[in-house]
């Protein structure tokens, strides 16, 4: 499956990052990707795509990741709702439960 998402450029401490398209289970910053739509300034908070090729790998079926998926929310490329990308946290258990889970 292609998926639309961000691929880190920068050095280290100055994230810059580029929007590609490419296979899901090639790594992040393996280099394989199939186009180059955009580009992503960390610091500058500075989103930069080209709206029409979005669109089009969009009608081929392509997945934007979470993150991309929010930049195209703000940028009006797309309408939906932005998706929550941060990861959800597990309620804190107290030390007893957790010794009896691990005796169990």
């Amino acid at each position: 499956m292609l998926k639309l998402r961000l691929s880190r450029v920068g050095r280290r401490n100055d994230p810059h990052f580029r929007v590609v398209v490419t296979d899901s289970k090639n790594a992040a910053k393996s280099g394989k990707f199939f186009e180059i739509v955009g580009s992503y300034n960390a610091r500058a908070g500075s989103f930069q795509v080209d709206a029409e090729r979005v669109k089009h790998w969009l009608t081929k079926g392509v997945k934007p990741s979470d993150t991309v998926h929010n930049f195209l929310v703000s940028k009006k490329i797309i309408e939906d709702r932005k998706k929550n990308s941060l990861p959800r946290k597990s309620p804190t258990k107290k030390r007893k439960e957790l010794k009896t889970a691990t005796t169990a």
